[in-house]
């Protein structure tokens, strides 16, 4: 069973790496144990090299930086995107996970579609402050887990967005920019295009069974375009996801006031299932999916123990309402969730009676980046026979699904765990930046926010 364990951890690094097994037996046996530490360190940079060049992300670097998170005031579950000279306000968040009171900077960055840094000058697209001390924060009250606050909104008084596009702000301490602690990202629109789409489970590669295709058109009215092959860049994400978004599309059909863009393979997604929920708002009266939440008087700690999520491919489609892989900050009997809701562990586990050694599961939805950025996958535990992980989250409602991400591929598939149907309610959102000859930045000029319902 031990060397079971020990090889199924050296079987993930060499799997995420794209190092090939049998490469890897034949060198174990040529090479002394220092020219093998030698051959260690050469699979960690190609296990670093093979994420290509890092993307900004709402994430923490650290592990005393937790909820970070972007919400749109007065609607949290919508998307992070505020029109361009708007009344519309965002708010940034994180938790400090101390009582101490630190000096936090924050700093602004453009960024391109692809959420690249762009090239433009930090006074070409903010009109005031660019960078600034967060000085609203709030310790925890009356909680098991000391942590203090921190919120930011934006745009504010002293600052306001002067371009559309996407931003990332830096969050880092004592003015030490080089240290960056977390990221929170969104999106500035400056509508200048309507978009009309539809979702539709005849798809192009069968009908009405487990995948769902978008098809839809930008009417450019207005706004000239003289490429729209080179000057529009087009991204589809379904549920916030990107490991299987749609990118660098291009028309089906154009005119000179209207792209389509329809019967495109590309645009062909897994229907999946509905997101699994639980609900820790109270440690009293907890939702559905919760065995127990116990006290742990040693650590002085909370612990959320779920049910076992048993496998859903082969029990058929159930609908319910879920918020599409989002979730809440929320504690029940509450004045001020921001400071009062406890944080706990929560620990997650789905039954499968072997191993998969073509691949690695992952705990898919917004409380872990919706696979933005590589996260930690889900361990194996032998004596359970179970795919188990534990998360340290604060109070509220969750929504999640478990993914299995195939060897050497960035786009993960539900099938296996979660079952894959064409009735699904997914919602997929369709940004349109542009970029016309000789700009130096991709203006978001389209958002289209679609919910099907079959």
């Amino acid at each position: 069973q031990m060397w079971l364990i020990r090889h199924y951890r050296l079987f993930r690094l060499l799997t995420m790496s794209g190092i090939d097994l049998k490469l890897f037996r034949n060198i174990q046996k040529m090479y002394s144990r220092r020219r093998y530490c030698c051959f260690w360190l050469l699979i960690s940079l190609c296990f670093v090299h093979s994420f290509g060049e890092e993307r900004y992300a709402t994430r923490s670097f650290s592990a005393n930086i937790r909820t970070v998170k972007v919400e749109l005031i007065g609607n949290p579950l919508a998307d992070p995107v505020i029109e361009l000279k708007g009344n519309e306000q965002l708010l940034l968040s994180f938790d400090e996970m101390s009582y101490e009171t630190k000096s936090f900077n924050y700093s602004i960055v453009h960024c391109n579609a692809d959420w690249t840094p762009s090239s433009l000058a930090e006074v070409e697209y903010v009109d005031g402050f660019l960078s600034g001390t967060i000085d609203d924060y709030e310790q925890s009250i009356s909680t098991t887990v000391l942590y203090t606050n921190y919120q930011l909104t934006l745009p504010n008084d002293d600052m306001k967005f002067k371009l559309s596009g996407n931003y990332a702000v830096e969050i880092y301490e004592d003015g030490n920019r080089e240290n960056v602690l977390a990221t929170l990202c969104f999106s500035v629109i400056d509508p200048l295009v309507v978009i009309e789409a539809d979702v539709r489970s005849n798809t192009d590669v069968e009908l009405s069974r487990r995948f769902q295709q978008v098809d839809f058109s930008i009417l450019n009215d207005g706004l000239p375009l003289q490429d729209p092959f080179s000057e529009l860049k087009v991204f589809v994400l379904q549920n916030g996801r990107y490991d299987n978004a749609a990118t660098n599309l291009k028309p089906t059909y154009t005119s000179l006031n209207k792209q389509t863009y329809v019967n495109n393979k590309q645009l062909i997604f897994e229907g999946g299932n509905e997101y699994r929920s639980i609900d820790f708002s109270s440690v009293y009266t907890y939702g559905n999916g919760i065995q127990r939440i116990v006290f742990d008087r040693q650590n002085d700690v909370y612990h959320v123990e779920l049910l076992p999520d048993l496998l859903r491919v082969e029990n058929g489609y159930d609908f319910y309402f879920d918020a599409d892989g989002k979730y809440v900050v929320n504690k029940q009997i509450s004045d001020d969730d921001r400071c009062e809701a406890d944080y706990m562990w929560v620990h997650f586990s789905v039954p499968m009676e072997n191993i998969r050694f073509d691949g690695l599961v992952y705990l898919l939805g917004e409380m872990q980046g919706n696979l933005q950025y590589r996260i930690t996958p889900m361990d194996y535990n032998f004596d359970t026979r179970c795919y188990e992980k534990s998360l340290f989250l604060k109070q509220g409602g969750y929504n999640y699904m478990y993914l299995f991400l195939p060897k050497n591929e960035q786009k993960g598939t539900l099938q296996y765990i979660e079952g894959s149907y064409w009735q699904t309610v997914n919602t997929y959102q369709i940004f349109v930046y542009y970029r016309p000859r000789g700009s130096r930045y991709d203006q978001l000029i389209g958002l289209k926010t679609l919910k099907k319902s079959f």
